[in-house]
């Protein structure tokens, strides 16, 4: 019988650290091989704080959840300004496609995406996470839009840019070795997307 490994001790850590480490101990409990439950108390005693403390902080496992998956994405999936529509697209599907090649990327959107699918909480938590993603995508198109190009509408790019990476994380599933983002957005943009991208080169 293995033993588990000891929780981290608990030291004095200012708030941003102690966001750090329950963060870090989410993400290795999701990858823990042996399937550690994923609690509160948990992820407290994994990151070395009073589970309190993260009650306080975050209310509940799916609103934590959210903000992991949130943080870590936006930190691994950066909007590139490239100068055109279909440049910006396309580094933007690279980026997410380098992040769910990770097995880190795969385990934290799964986690929010299938985390007990009938509570409010869990539904708080997709909304978060999805709403930041739209906020990313609004911000690609008003960049095109103040160069006079004439971006898709938001649930366009919802359905055939991200749905499928986020599909493709769920059920574990690797993007083609190459040409997978260019792909997607060619389907996107068609021919108009590429005429806009050299009248704009």
């Amino acid at each position: 019988m293995t033993s588990k490994p000891p929780p981290a001790p608990r030291i004095r850590k200012s708030s941003e650290q102690v966001r750090e480490a329950v963060h870090q101990a989410v993400v290795d409990l999701l990858s823990d091989p042996r399937g550690s439950d994923l609690t509160i108390p948990a992820i407290a005693q994994r990151a070395g704080v009073n589970h309190t403390s993260v009650y306080r902080r975050w209310g509940s496992r799916e609103a934590l959840l959210a903000d992991v998956v949130v943080t870590r994405l936006e930190r691994d999936w950066p909007l590139a300004d490239t100068g055109t529509l279909r440049g910006d697209l396309t580094a933007w599907v690279e980026a997410g496609v380098a992040s769910i090649r990770t097995p880190e990327g795969r385990l934290l959107i799964r986690a929010v995406a299938l985390s007990m699918p009938g509570s409010a909480t869990a539904q708080e938590g997709r909304a978060q996470q999805l709403g930041r993603r739209m906020d990313a995508i609004e911000r690609i198109r008003e960049r095109a839009a103040a160069r006079g190009e004439d971006p898709p509408p938001l649930d366009r790019i919802l359905d055939q840019l991200v749905a499928p990476l986020y599909l493709r994380a769920i059920f574990g599933i690797d993007p083609p070795a190459s040409g997978y983002p260019e792909l997607l957005v060619d389907r996107l943009l068609g021919d108009t997307g590429k005429a806009q991208g050299a009248a704009t080169a």
